[in-house]
């Protein structure tokens, strides 16, 4: 897969060469957070296929965590771009709705986290769940 992508503001941009390694919906609270509520959709990609093209992210970390992610977003208007997460070496967690073409995702393979899944989250017949994620 060849993408392009970028924040709301079009200051943050990305371009993206390879093959997602997997595809998903993320229901966790966390993601919740970030979405204002709903599932998180999600590609895993290479982390060498992914490189800024213009601007350069933010990156925040909780310090109370002992293996907490990285979340890279737009410092100006803070669209989320991607995750990093030290249990994926190699691969990012890319927000599927900064993609220019959000059509490229296709679909989630699985859900995850549906331990935190909300009553008002749908995940649609036939993908995959797991409590957390696939062992």
């Amino acid at each position: 897969m060849n993408a392009e992508g970028g924040c709301y503001c079009r200051g943050l941009r990305y371009r993206l060469e390879g093959d997602p390694v997997f595809r998903a919906q993320c229901h966790c609270r966390e993601c919740q957070y970030i979405s204002g509520g709903a599932p998180n959709f999600v590609m895993g990609v290479p982390e060498a296929g992914l490189a800024y093209t213009q601007g350069s992210p933010k990156g925040f970390k909780r310090s109370d965590l002992e293996n907490g992610v990285t979340r890279e977003f737009c410092p100006a208007c803070g669209t989320h771009i991607l995750t990093r997460s030290p249990g994926l070496p190699g691969t990012v967690i890319l927000k599927v709705g900064t993609l220019d073409d959000p059509g490229l995702f296709e679909g989630p393979q699985m859900a995850i986290f549906t331990c935190d899944k909300q009553s008002f989250h749908h995940v649609a017949e036939g993908v995959a769940t797991f409590e957390r994620t696939p062992g």
